[in-house]
């Protein structure tokens, strides 16, 4: 027998969406542009329609039961395609490239990709570009669900659902060593460390290179921000693992002791999603503009 698909529609699936990521029903049902009797019926049409419990009771409150994830991960990708499908046909219509929204890491807003930004916006003023520059898993989850159209993050262990990645550069990762050394010695003896927080795609690779030389890994100290490491590192806290061209940048330079792995970065977008013009002509940029080889 045929598998007939249950019948959704994209306002119940945006209905759901509004209530995992508001405090309250009411907030929801704002978000939306509804009130909160039509988004709790419309939530129990979507309940029905799945044919599974997506809420439980806490009193007279319903909040979203704790294995509704691949539902709202479905949701999330419904919604946030529907969108770009949505913008692409209003630029088509108006010859408007609108506006572009981007998320990228640090290291390439300001050290790989701070000049080509600076030579697109001026070739293209009628573009309003709001930037947003964070960690690659924030970034990653922007994108996941409509926030952000493209990002520009480290190459994560495993793309999220829904998201696809092409290589942009490779970057090298150095050893800096508190005392300013060049010659870091034998791998027993380095450390402690200050390096990004266990939860950045960076610190696996950074960690994994580390136990292949055999130093130990003992961390004092975590920061997202290379520039805090970077200060960490001066003030004699720890050793650092940094990207070369941020702890070798601006006017007081790390001393660095060896190059000890690579990174990727790359350009993630959501999976089958309408182009966006802008988002092509930036990615072509970017790859015109970088200060490292791939």
């Amino acid at each position: 027998m045929p598998q007939f698909l249950p019948d959704l529609s994209i306002r119940q699936l945006e209905y759901l969406v509004a209530v995992a990521d508001s405090d309250t029903f009411a907030l929801a049902a704002e978000q939306v542009g509804v009130s909160p009797s039509a988004l709790s019926q419309g939530l129990a049409e979507l309940e029905r329609r799945v044919g599974v419990s997506l809420f439980d009771r806490e009193g007279r409150r319903r909040v979203l039961r704790a294995d509704t994830e691949p539902v709202l991960d479905h949701a999330r990708q419904v919604v946030a395609l529907t969108a770009d499908l949505a913008d692409w046909a209003r630029r088509t219509r108006s010859g408007d490239h609108g506006r572009l929204r981007l998320g990228m890491i640090d290291a390439s807003a300001v050290q790989h990709h701070g000049e080509a930004m600076r030579q697109f916006r001026a070739e293209h003023p009628e573009l309003r570009i709001h930037l947003r520059v964070g960690p690659s898993g924030d970034l990653l989850r922007a994108l996941v669900d409509g926030s952000i159209d493209l990002a520009v993050c480290v190459e994560p262990a495993e793309p999220p659902r829904g998201v696809g990645t092409e290589v942009l550069l490779a970057e090298d990762l150095a050893i800096y060593a508190p005392d300013g050394r060049r010659n870091p010695g034998p791998s027993a003896g380095w450390g402690p460390w200050v390096l990004f927080p266990r939860n950045a795609h960076t610190r696996s690779g950074i960690e994994a290179a580390l136990r292949r030389r055999g130093a130990p890994v003992e961390v004092v100290a975590e920061s997202h921000q290379p520039e805090v490491l970077c200060e960490m590192v001066r003030l004699g806290l720890g050793w650092s693992v940094l990207p070369v061209v941020q702890a070798e940048w601006g006017e007081q330079p790390l001393v660095r002791c060896e190059i000890l792995a690579r990174r990727r970065l790359v350009v993630a977008r959501r999976a089958g999603a309408a182009p966006h013009p802008a988002g092509l002509l930036l990615e072509q940029a970017l790859r015109g503009g970088s200060t490292a080889g791939s």
